[in-house]
């Protein structure tokens, strides 16, 4: 019991840690549509797969927005609206998968106090000491967010699941999701910069309930990690990368690629916006 108790402080020191970046994640009302419906996406900003608040658009934060159905690509950014909640509503012509392309980038300034703490904690003692000796009351960090998120029209065809967009950090599923069932596993790959990310990833998984169950992950030397379909829900992968920054407009970077998609077994399982309490849109 009490190697037990030490492991779930452990997890939650980590999660505390990993949420000093704030999380946004994309979120649709509906995650199973049928052809001609309105695909209404929100970008949600909060911890563990709970909503904090509504995010609004900001065209000079964006620097893609891009939904792929099939063959067809196009560039969101041409039809949203700024300030507009949801964030997004679009017309669903295409039967099959369909992926969202969200890439974000913002400074922001972090108090000494708490900047330097961090760095520690997380291991980056030579950051930390470097900028130790440097009068700053406060820090800027360069964040940059890539992410995605998959639906199901009509029906499961498609490969969008897999589809590599070319981010600095990405995410991609081995497998169609909306084609699994209850125990199944499925395999996640990441790449920074091209390359296969071996490091920390976390799993949430919400289920109608409300419940949040986080689990954190290790993807391997090739970039794989991997993971049990053990319960219907949202699920949502995340993964973080710092860097000191390289740049002047920044004294860090930290690269953050998450993706949502929706599991389960039934067809008459909840898998709306309001049932899994973001809110009170279907």
């Amino acid at each position: 019991m009490k190697h037990l108790y030490v492991r779930f402080l452990i997890m939650f020191a980590f999660i505390g840690l990993v949420s000093f970046i704030p999380d946004q994640f994309l979120m649709p009302e509906n995650f199973f549509l049928h052809k001609g419906d309105k695909f209404n996406l929100h970008l949600l900003s909060g911890e563990n797969l709970i909503k904090e608040r509504e995010v609004p658009y900001e065209a000079k934060q964006t620097t893609k927005f891009v939904i792929y159905e099939g063959k067809k690509k196009t560039d969101l950014t041409t039809v949203v609206k700024k300030d507009a909640s949801p964030l997004l509503s679009y017309a669903m012509d295409n039967s099959g998968l369909a992926l969202v392309q969200m890439n974000t980038n913002e400074l922001n300034d972090i108090a000494r106090e708490d900047f330097l703490p961090y760095l520690t904690e997380q291991g980056y003692d030579e950051i930390a000491d470097k900028l130790k000796n440097s009068n700053a009351l406060n820090f800027t960090e360069k964040y940059n967010r890539y992410l995605k998120t998959l639906i199901r029209v009509d029906n499961e065809s498609g490969s969008e699941y897999s589809k590599v967009l070319g981010d600095e950090f990405e995410i991609t599923l081995k497998k169609n999701p909306y084609k699994l069932n209850y125990g199944d596993d499925l395999t996640a790959t990441v790449l920074f910069k091209g390359k296969p990310y071996a490091g920390p990833v976390l799993l949430y998984i919400k289920t109608q309930s409300g419940n949040v169950y986080p689990q954190k992950l290790t993807s391997d030397a090739s970039g794989q990690v991997y993971f049990n379909m053990s319960r219907e829900g949202i699920y949502l992968i995340r993964a973080t990368k710092f860097e000191e920054s390289k740049s002047k407009d920044a004294d860090y970077q930290s690269w953050v690629a998450s993706y949502t998609f929706s599991f389960t077994n039934h067809d008459d399982e909840p898998n709306t916006y309001k049932e899994f309490g973001f809110g009170d849109k279907h």
